[in-house]
């Protein structure tokens, strides 16, 4: 005979219910054993689920969570987010943090190629610019100018300190409390690769930065 076969003497509504309380037994004693708890017995309540592991007490008053002797915690600061932005031809960049700005203008934008003479246009960027550090009334502005590594570094260090005295030239009108610090630094500091003609233009460019809020 079959194990499963049902007994001819016993009715198969008795059959059911027997093997229906052996499938519930079974599904006890898996659950007890899966999470490591006893085995359920008769008076165990079948439709309690047993939980995990109790949670583990901390005790306060460890030496492993207590600070050594002398030491302190540090004060609370801010961490420094940074947002860059780039507009779709690459011509200008701007980078937010929570202390500065940072505009970083083509070189192709403001000057003719190997020049520091700016052009209209430039020119009215520049003074949009002006507005903004106005308006933050920040009382130090940073211009800096870069090149690109073609040609001589020396001729690189000049140009980029030219094209910067250039643009300062044009905010200074507008920003009569402002203090600036004017700097060359030729090839020096990249922000893209030399290795093709597209990193090399983004390199070339003048960088105005400027405090959030006063300063």
């Amino acid at each position: 005979m079959h194990p499963h076969a049902p007994t001819p003497d016993v009715p198969r509504s008795t059959q059911r219910r027997h093997i229906g309380a052996c499938a519930a037994a079974a599904v006890v004693l898996g659950a007890s054993m899966l999470w490591g708890a006893t085995p359920a017995f008769a008076d165990d309540d079948p439709t309690t689920v047993p939980s995990a592991s109790p949670p583990v007490e901390v005790d306060a008053n460890s030496p492993g969570l207590m600070l050594g002797d002398g030491a302190t915690l540090g004060n609370i600061r801010v961490l420094d987010i940074k947002s860059i932005v780039e507009d779709m031809g690459g011509e200008e960049r701007r980078e937010d943090t929570n202390a500065d700005i940072t505009l970083a203008l083509q070189a192709e934008v403001l000057f003719g190629k190997d020049s520091a003479k700016l052009s209209g246009e430039a020119t009215a960027r520049i003074n949009a610019i002006a507005e903004e550090i106005k308006n933050l009334n920040a009382t130090k502005v940073r211009v800096f100018g870069f090149t690109d590594n073609l040609g001589s570094s020396a001729h690189g260090d000049i140009l980029s300190k030219q094209r910067a005295n250039a643009v300062q030239g044009v905010l200074a009108p507008k920003l009569p409390s402002v203090t600036f610090e004017i700097r060359g630094y030729g090839e020096q500091y990249p922000i893209s690769s030399n290795d093709t003609e597209e990193g090399r233009k983004k390199n070339r460019r003048v960088e105005i930065s400027f405090p959030r809020t006063g300063g």
